[in-house]
């Protein structure tokens, strides 16, 4: 029986171990066999075949000598390898457990082909989204030197625990920032920028080709353009 991590595991956020942030990285492997590869580098045992699926609801599977592997993995972190190296390896049910949240917790995007749902913008959020649409070209000639391109942003008021959300474009929709209007009633609009800025980041990764996590690369820019390169806040 195939070991299994699925999408619907409970989140939890568990800390890689630090030496290994600094391992090398030499870009996102292509195929079956150039994952395997990386993976036997970063320290992956006893794993001889390895496949690609797009099975969303199973991420990582393994038995025996086979791993089976979303295809959507082939861009993900450093850590989430190292942390698919642990899943497999791992010499106790507790490091396999945190592994498997970490890959969770730090996926990235099934490409889930059902409809995005659309959220309409109520009436009294006009005047935020106008302000929002404002900052976000404002930031991105100050921190990104104009290199981002137009993008939809709006506020949320179904975002509950969320302060914000960055989607890349897809084939029902185009690319959009969401900013959760409890998030500016309760935090003011400072923070609201700061989150703005955050999903800003994550913009620029979808379009230079980075993965969309909360990783290295992605905490440099976030010192560089001057926000704290934290990946969530209780929003209450």
């Amino acid at each position: 029986m195939f070991h299994a991590i699925r999408n619907w595991i409970a989140r939890g956020r568990i800390h890689p171990d630090p030496a290994q942030l600094d391992l090398a990285f030499d870009g996102a492997p292509r195929t079956a066999e150039e994952m395997l590869a990386i993976l036997k580098s970063r320290g992956l045992k006893r794993i001889e075949r390895c496949s690609l699926t797009q099975n969303a609801r199973v991420m990582v599977s393994f038995r025996g000598t086979e791993l089976r592997i979303h295809q959507s993995y082939l861009g993900a972190s450093p850590e989430v390898l190292d942390a698919i190296v642990r899943l497999v390896g791992g010499r106790t049910k507790s490091i396999r457990r945190e592994a498997g949240k970490f890959i969770v917790a730090n996926g990235v995007t099934t490409g889930d082909t059902s409809p995005r749902r659309q959220e309409r913008m109520h009436p009294d959020d006009a005047a935020w989204t106008a302000r929002l649409v404002d900052e976000h070209l404002r930031l991105n000639a100050v921190h990104f030197g104009n290199t981002l391109a137009p993008i939809v942003v709006r506020v949320s008021r179904r975002m509950k625990s969320r302060l914000g959300h960055y989607s890349p474009a897809e084939r029902d929709g185009p690319a959009e920032i969401a900013i959760s209007r409890r998030h500016i009633r309760r935090h003011g609009w400072d923070d609201a920028l700061e989150t703005l800025l955050h999903e800003m980041v994550h913009q620029w990764q979808a379009e230079t080709g980075a993965p969309l996590d909360h990783g290295p690369a992605f905490r440099r820019k976030a010192r560089e353009v001057g926000i704290r390169p934290r990946a969530k806040r209780d929003v209450s």
